[in-house]
């Protein structure tokens, strides 16, 4: 954030939400609303470096299909670790991940969904005992208790001691 006008008249000031060199090229007068809404700020992100090579190593195991719901539009899948990167042993490798779509990747992330060390996918209780609509009934309620889909190669399944640990933090919940 950068301070890019003041009024000592009025004692205010503005500022700017953006990279240094833009927001010192600000227009010194008001936007409109519509003006404001089309504006865009330049945002820096930082990236795993290995997080696109495991993305694709895990999608390719899992022949690009969600393991919950066997979607297969890899737009909308992702590699989600089962233990996350801070872990001792949140590797990025094939055994460590899970090729899920979207919904099933930020619910197994909220502890929503989680998955038995015999790959047998559990729904939070409060989760089935509420009633939403057909996107909570069919998109996590009805897996509950399925199998979930995995790589045939047993060195590219997830690790049982990995699932293990992450069952355990989802029982927590």
């Amino acid at each position: 954030m950068f301070i890019v006008d003041d009024d000592p008249s009025t004692l205010t000031f503005s500022v700017a939400v953006d990279d240094r060199q833009l927001a010192l090229l600000r227009p010194a007068e008001p936007l409109t609303e519509t003006d404001a809404r089309r504006r865009y700020v330049t945002r820096q992100v930082q990236q795993r470096l290995h997080q696109q090579s495991f993305r694709q190593r895990v999608l390719r195991a899992y022949r690009e299909h969600c393991a919950i719901c066997r979607l297969r539009h890899e737009e909308l899948l992702e590699a989600s670790h089962i233990l996350p990167d801070g872990h001792p042993h949140g590797e990025p490798i094939v055994p460590n991940g899970l090729a899920l779509c979207k919904l099933h990747h930020a619910a197994f992330d909220c502890h929503i969904i989680g998955v038995r060390p015999d790959y047998i996918v559990e729904v939070r209780l409060d989760i089935l005992q509420e009633a939403d609509g057909p996107m909570l009934k069919y998109g996590l309620q009805g897996f509950q208790g399925q199998r979930l889909l995995v790589p045939s190669a047993p060195a590219q399944q997830p690790r049982q001691e990995f699932l293990e640990e992450r069952y355990a933090l989802f029982r927590r919940r």
